[in-house]
């Protein structure tokens, strides 16, 4: 059986947001310091023995999550119908990631959010 190569990236950014329909302190404004880990699978490795760059994996997850710092998430145009949540964050994070990097061995395997230590989400397609 072939082998695969996982990788992973890490980063963060700052954001408030609430939970509608939440019956609970998070209906409330609040914010979180969220991690990000970006999850790739590679099923070739190129003349340098990488599977893809660590550089060009932080680029891309960078500038995605660029456009959610220091914001409210409610007002983000992705989350006017759907809550905010960390599994909804990850699905979007997923989606945006995946259309950046996936190539025909590249391939983003799970994004995890955590918007607190020990308290996360991952997504990931089967």
């Amino acid at each position: 059986m072939p082998g695969v190569y996982d990788i992973c990236v890490q980063d963060h950014f700052a954001a408030a947001h609430s939970l509608r329909g939440y019956d609970g302190n998070c209906s409330n404004l609040h914010g979180h310091n969220w991690v990000v880990e970006a999850h790739i699978r590679c099923t070739k490795l190129n003349q340098l023995g990488m599977g893809i760059d660590f550089r060009d994996v932080k680029r891309v997850v960078k500038d995605v999550l660029s456009k959610l710092d220091h914001t409210n998430l409610n007002e983000v145009a992705e989350f006017g119908s759907i809550n905010p949540t960390a599994e909804n964050l990850a699905k979007f994070l997923y989606s945006e990631i995946s259309r950046r990097l996936n190539t025909k061995f590249i391939k983003v395997q799970k994004i995890m959010v955590f918007e607190s230590p020990g308290c996360g989400s991952s997504y990931q397609e089967i």
